[in-house]
Parts: structure tokens; sequence; C-alpha cells
């Protein structure tokens, strides 16, 4: 029998309590919760009654989740995940999970229907698999993975045929599930047909309040600024970006899209620039918190996240989603908002910030399109594009040239389907062939630690490898564990990280103290010590302990879908032959358009990437934000002649 105290421990799910502290368990007689005593932790070696004190109130804190380890722990379910059920499932989640071990796959999509199966048996010996919670639990886990890869709504044949093979009668599962409050039916999202389309109720309301917040945002526009003001505003643009400035303060949504080098923050400077001149306030952010620093230095005007320009806060208990302060009784106050990289934007962080913009604002949307989509469902930015209901500018012209020419030129073909042969005798794109994965590290390795600093004068923290995958010998891990090795050996003070490793985000923590962070923000450990370091990203620093170390790894190798929305002084693009299919268009583009100065390409994956290029583009997701949009603005239908003679109008005269 799993020993349920040691992985509770081990999971750090205990504030305060890390590796080196539970060696000392054993010879202070800590070996069960019962043994928790203040008497035990004072006799822990170089324990302070004020840290003994500490870890004894956390433990008491940690109650529900030892409750929860104590359900999954015997049953071979990782004890960690108890943090998320507790946040998922609220005050009540062990009485929850008892009462139906199935919401385990509803609430997390990455666990498995044998682990719950094996849960239920066990909480409950003799369970049918055709109980009702069971297909209900399984219509939910079904959506759930389909939100995972980007999707907000799904036919019910497709969600029929996820199901099925567990053994369950399709119908009145789906039955049951749109009896809860999670699951709703949704029309088809052409229009067309009769088949039954279902959404988790949070995607499909996120997306209906992001179509009905543009159409109001349009119909309570007024024009911000004059001609006149608009040309002093744009002496330095051509044509077409002027035109956008136009668009901007005219319109109350517009968007602004192009690839690199083709001036869309000379653009949106422009816009702050008109917004000066009339005295409009204007706001600026983007979705992670070094493109909005990015962003601040390229419009000359301060930007700031998604997160910080809503006022979010944690999940309340039972929740998963952030809570933000701004909304539609204390709106956003700004005239002009301007959205950089919203290729990031997931219907539900756009949706609150729709909803936080107040009537006669002007909103400017701001990104490009063949980037990647967002990690969380939806495709915002794809569907605004595409429903024709907008005023889009779309910039073509590169002007980049000095500072990023061919870095640039390679961007505009990949963006347009096509890999050319590299002839740079600038050496600003260098070709790294190699042969095989274990190759392809060797040469990172090489080239992050001598090549790029040699021959660029480059600092080694400006620059950042990027690749598809986590896995392999060029992956993250692998390359992490090769670079920290080379860059800043260590014996791993706390949960593995020593002071001077670089780190990257993976959730939000906004509550940090002193600053709060973004899932996706890269930063630097300055200490370590007492479970606890300290890191300076962006924003700021920020202490980190408990689970929330958890939420970092190692940053100087990191997922292309990490670092979209960043650049760096110089970046290693590794293209490994484990990246199979995964590598499209829009990946590729994205993780050659993340440098400034300087690219590498570590390319060992073949003609594979030829062939993603040329003909994968984004995998289709399927959403209906556009048919909403084009629903919401449709112009009203003409009046029936046939009702206008039935009902004449009389002229009393």
């Amino acid at each position: 029998m799993p020993d349920v105290f040691a992985e509770f421990c081990a999971a750090g799910l205990w504030p305060g309590v890390g590796p080196g502290l539970i060696k000392q368990f054993a010879a202070a007689g800590i070996g069960s919760p019962a043994d928790v005593t203040a008497t035990n932790l004072a006799a822990l070696p170089r324990m302070t009654d004020r840290r003994a004190s500490r870890l004894l109130t956390g433990f008491i804190g940690a109650g529900q989740l030892y409750d929860l380890a104590e359900i999954l722990v015997p049953v071979e379910i990782p004890a960690r995940w108890a943090t998320r059920l507790s946040d998922a499932l609220g005050l009540d989640a062990p009485a929850v999970l008892r009462e139906d071990p199935w919401r385990l796959i509803a609430v997390l999509p990455d666990a498995t229907v044998a682990q719950a199966d094996r849960l239920a048996r066990e909480l409950h010996p003799g369970v049918r698999r055709d109980d009702p919670r069971r297909g209900r639990a399984l219509v939910q886990w079904t959506l759930a993975r389909h939100a995972r890869d980007g999707h907000t709504i799904s036919p019910a044949g497709l969600v029929a045929d996820g199901i099925r093979p567990f053994g369950i009668d399709p119908e009145p599962a789906i039955g049951a599930a749109l009896l809860t409050d999670d699951v709703v039916s949704v029309p088809a999202p052409d229009g067309r047909g009769d088949e039954r389309w279902l959404a988790r109720a949070p995607l499909a309301g996120a997306e209906a309040t992001i179509a009905e917040g543009l159409a109001r945002l349009i119909r309570t526009a007024r024009t911000l600024a004059g001609e006149r003001a608009v040309k002093r505003a744009v002496t330095d643009l051509d044509d077409v970006q002027a035109g956008a400035v136009a668009l901007a303060a005219k319109h109350g949504v517009s968007l602004l899209t192009g690839g690199p080098g083709t001036g869309k923050s000379r653009t949106v400077e422009a816009i702050v620039k008109l917004c000066t001149e009339v005295e409009a306030s204007i706001a600026l952010a983007a979705p992670t918190g070094r493109a909005a620093k990015r962003l601040e230095e390229l419009a000359g005007s301060a930007a700031t996240t998604v997160h910080r320009l809503l006022d979010a806060r944690p999940p309340d208990k039972g929740s998963t989603s952030y809570v933000f302060d701004r909304d539609a009784g204390n709106p956003i106050e700004a005239k002009m908002i301007v959205v950089d990289e919203t290729s990031m934007l997931d219907v539900e962080l756009g949706a609150a910030l729709v909803s936080a913009i107040a009537d006669g604002a002007h909103l400017v949307i701001v990104g490009d399109p063949a980037q990647l989509p967002s990690i969380g469902p939806g495709r915002v930015l794809g569907d605004l594009i595409d429903s024709g209901a907008l005023p889009v500018t779309e910039l073509t012209k590169l002007y980049r040239q000095d500072e990023g020419g061919t870095i640039a030129r390679l961007a505009i073909a990949v963006r347009a389907g096509e890999l050319p042969a590299v002839a740079d005798p600038t050496h600003e794109v260098v070709i790294v062939p190699a042969r095989g994965s274990e190759e392809a590290a060797h040469r990172v390795v090489q080239v992050v630690t001598d090549s790029i600093p040699r021959v660029f004068d480059c600092e080694r923290d400006q620059i950042q490898v990027v690749t598809p995958v986590h896995r392999g010998p060029a992956g993250t891990q692998a390359l992490n564990r090769a670079l920290k090795a080379a860059l800043n050996p260590g014996t791993g003070t706390v949960r593995g990280f020593d002071p001077g490793d670089r780190v990257v985000a993976t959730a939000n923590h906004l509550d940090a103290e002193p600053t709060g962070y973004a899932n996706g923000e890269v930063g630097t450990v300055l200490t370590c010590g007492d479970n606890t370091i300290r890191v300076s990203f962006t924003g700021g620093e920020a202490e980190i302990s408990g689970k929330a170390l958890g939420d970092l790894l190692h940053g100087w190798a990191i997922t292309v879908h990490r670092a979209q929305g960043s650049e760096w002084e110089a970046v290693v693009a590794v293209l490994p032959p484990e990246a199979g299919n995964m590598l499209s268009r829009p990946l590729v583009y994205t993780a050659l358009t993340r440098a400034r100065r300087h690219l590498s390409v570590v390319h060992a994956a073949g003609p594979a990437v030829a062939r993603g290029v040329r003909e994968v583009g984004s995998l289709p997701r399927r959403t209906r934000l556009s048919r909403l949009l084009r629903e919401e603005l449709a112009p009203p239908a003409p009046a029936d002649p046939v009702a206008q003679a039935a009902f004449p109008v009389i002229d009393s005269a």
C-alpha cells in the first residue's frame, strides 16, 4: 500500500517542505500526520520556533489536500493532482469526489478513464460501467479534451464516437450531460444541417460575449479625432498604415495585421501620438509580460499585460478561472485600447477583455494570424478576420531591413508557404545542419555557449533556445539539463534551481509578492533558500515557494508555444526529427520570428520542415465566433410587405 503521507510530502502539498527537509523527518519521528507536532518539528535540524510554527500552520491549512491525497494515492493517482481538484471542486472537494469519482475526468482532462474507473471501484464496489455519472463525465471529459486541442464546439456524433469505446450508450450520456450546467447544445457553425453540436458552457458563453461586446463597441463608438489630427499623427507612415490609424479613430473596433518588419509597431506608435494630441486616454496591452514590454519599447508608451489591465485576482475556491475586477460594471478607464499579439488570446480571456471595455471606447486588435493560435481554446483573431464584419488593415510591405532584413524576408517567405535557401553573408541567419537529435543537442550547446557570444558579441542572457517538443534529446527537458550544466552548474539548491538559473513560468501567479507574473514569463533566479526562490521577471521580482515552485521550469530552452509573443536578441530554433507532424507552417513561422538580431536554425528534421511549411497550415479549430459576430452585426431584415399591407398605417388627416 502506498504511503499517503510520504506521497503528500513529496508532491509539494505541504507549504515550506522540500526534499531536503523530508530527508530529516525520520530522525525527528515524523512519519504520519499524527507525528506532525510542534515538538517533533522543533526537533528538526536548524529549525527555529518561528519556522516550526509556520510549518505546523501550513500542514493544518493543507488538510483538504491531505484528504484528497488519501483518496487518490491508494489507487495510484498522483497526489499532486490534489491541488487542481481542490481548485476545481471547491471547499467540499473530498466529499464531491467520494460521491462521484468520475468527476476526476470531468474536471481534469489529462486524467484517464481507467484511473477514474479504478477510483470508482475502490470507493463504490460493484459499480456498473453504465452508471449515469460515468456517462455524463465521459461527455464532459471528451469535450474538455477537444477544448485542449483548441476547439470550442464539437458535433454530437464526434462526441459519441469518443465515448462509445468505453462501453457507454452515447445518447443517454449526452442527455445527462446536457442536464448539467457544464454542457450546452449550440447551432451548427455554418448554420446548415440538422446535426446537434455540443459545447462546454463557459466556452459557448465566452464566444457569445465577444460577439455581443464587439457589436456593442461598434454601435456606441463616435469618431475620436478629425482628419486634420489624423494627418498630423501619420506623417511618417505610408498610406496603408495611415489608413489603419484613421480606422482606429473612426471605428469602435478595427484590426491591424501583418508579419514582422511591416510596421505594425510604427502604426501603433502613431495611434498613441494621435490620442495624445486629442487628449484621449489610451491603454496598451499584450497577453504576456514580455510581449507587453516589447510593445512598450516599440510604441513609446506604457503597456501592461491583459491580466493586469483587467485587474486580475487569483481564482476563488471552486474555480479555475481568474477573477477580473475590471468588468462591465467597472470598465477600463481609457478611450482607446490597443491589444497586441492577439493570436495568443483564447476565448475566455478575450471575453473578459471585451466585457471590460466601456461603451464608446475604441478597440484596436493587433496581431499576426500566421503565428500559432492560442494555447487555450478558440481562434479569436482568425475568427474576427474571417467574419468579414470588421475593418481589417493588412500590412504587407517589408520595412525592417537594417535590423532584421534576412530574418524578415525568411519570415515573409514561410508565411506564404515557401522555405527558401538561405544565403546570408551577414550571418544574420545561419543554418546549422545536424544528423539526428543527439547531434542537434550538441550543436545547440555549442552555438549558445560559444558561436553566438563570440561572433555576434551577444550576452548569453539574450540568447533563447526554442524547440517544438518537450521530450527527446532535442526537447526542452534534455536541452535545459545540458544548458544548465554548461552555463550554470550547481546542486539544485531548491527544487533543482540555483541562483543564476533561467526559468519559465507555466502558470499565472499574479498574486505573487512583491510582483506577480504570468504564464510564459521568462526570468532569472536571484536567490535560493528555505524552500523559496526569488526570481527577476520582466515586470519585477517575485518570491516563489510551496506549490508555486511546481509551476516553474528551467527556461534556457522553451517550447515555441511559450516563446510566442516574445523576442530576444538571438534565438536558436531547433527543428528535430521527433517533431514529426508538428512542423506546421505556423509553428515554423513563429519559431523563426522570435529573433531581433540573429537566428541560428539547428536543422535535423530533413524534408519534413519544407513539407510542413508548404502543405500544413494551422490545424482547423471548430469554433462559432465568426458566425456569431456576423449575426450580431447583420443589418435588420427588411420589412415584410405582406405584413405591412395587413397592418396599414392610417393617416389621421
